[in-house]
C-alpha cells in the first residue's frame, strides 16, 4: 500500500442523486481517493457505483453534495475536471471500423495529445496485453477482452492523474485478469488515484488499498487493505449486506 498525505485526487462529499421519479440512486457518500492508492467499490447491480462514477464525469449532477477531480466540482467546471481523468467503461464505446492503433491515436488526440508515435501506441497496446497481431486490426472482430484492453490503453495514453474504471475485468480471461492487476498496481506505483467499480471480490482484495461496500444507493462498508487483513471478504461482502437488508 502506497502512504500519502498529497491532496485527494477524487473526492466524494455527502454525493446524492435523487432522479425525477423520486429513486434515490445514491445517499449521502463520501470517500476520497489520493495519489499512488486504489479505491475499489463492491457492490450488485444498482447499489449505485456507476452511479458514482457518472457524477465525477459530469453525465449526470447530484441532487447534492459535489464529486471533485483534482479540487475541481466536476458539475461546476467539468471540462476543467474531465481533464483530470482517464474512463473507461465496462461496455468500451470504440470504433469498430478502425484498427486498435487508429483509435488509440484518434483518442489520443482528442486528449490534446499530439506528440505520441505510432511505437508509443504500439509499447501501450503491449503494456495492456493486446498481442502484436491484433494492433493492426480492425475492431469489429475483436472480443470484448480486447477491446477492453484497447480503451485501457487509450485511458493510460491520456495521462490523466486519475482514473476511473466501471467493471474493469469483466470480460477478462484468467490470465488477462491477473495482467490487468499488475498494470493496475504499475499506475498505482506511478502516483495515479484510481476509482474501480467492480463485481470482482478477488481481484479488489488483492489489489485495493481501500474497500468501500455501496448498498441501495449508500456506502455501507468501507476499509483499509490492513483493516481487510485475514479477513474473507466475500463472507463480510454477505453480512454487511444481509444485516443492511435486516436494518
Amino acid at each position: 500500500m502506497t502512504t500519502t498525505t498529497t491532496q485527494p485526487l477524487l473526492e466524494a462529499e455527502h454525493l446524492t442523486k435523487r432522479y425525477e421519479d423520486g429513486v434515490l440512486a445514491l445517499d449521502n457518500v463520501s470517500f476520497t481517493v489520493s495519489p499512488g492508492q486504489i479505491y475499489a467499490m463492491l457492490g450488485g447491480n444498482g447499489a449505485g457505483k456507476s452511479t458514482a462514477i457518472n457524477l465525477f464525469l459530469n453525465f449526470i449532477e447530484p441532487t447534492d453534495g459535489e464529486a471533485r477531480i483534482d479540487g475541481i466540482a466536476s458539475h461546476r467546471d467539468p471540462l476543467a475536471a474531465k481533464a483530470r481523468v482517464a474512463y473507461v467503461s465496462e461496455q468500451v464505446r470504440l470504433y469498430p471500423s478502425f484498427t486498435a492503433i487508429q483509435n488509440v491515436d484518434f483518442f489520443a488526440r482528442l486528449a490534446g495529445k499530439t506528440s505520441y508515435t505510432r511505437e508509443d501506441y504500439r509499447q501501450a497496446l503491449l503494456r495492456v496485453g493486446l498481442q502484436p497481431e491484433a494492433h493492426d486490426k480492425r475492431l469489429k472482430g475483436f472480443s470484448k477482452g480486447m477491446q477492453q484492453k484497447t480503451g485501457i490503453a487509450i485511458a493510460i495514453l491520456k495521462d490523466a492523474p486519475a482514473i476511473l474504471l466501471d467493471e474493469p475485468t469483466s470480460g477478462l480471461d484468467p490470465k488477462a485478469g491477473r495482467e490487468f492487476v499488475r498494470l493496475l498496481q504499475d499506475l498505482r506505483d506511478e502516483g495515479k488515484a484510481i476509482l474501480m467499480s467492480t463485481h470482482d471480490l478477488f481481484r479488489a482484495k488483492e489489489v485495493a488499498d481501500m474497500v468501500g461496500i455501496m448498498n441501495q444507493g449508500r456506502l455501507v462498508m468501507q476499509r483499509t487493505r490492513d483493516e481487510l487483513h485475514g479477513e474473507d471478504l466475500e463472507a463480510l461482502y454477505v453480512r454487511y449486506m444481509a444485516g443492511y437488508m435486516e436494518g
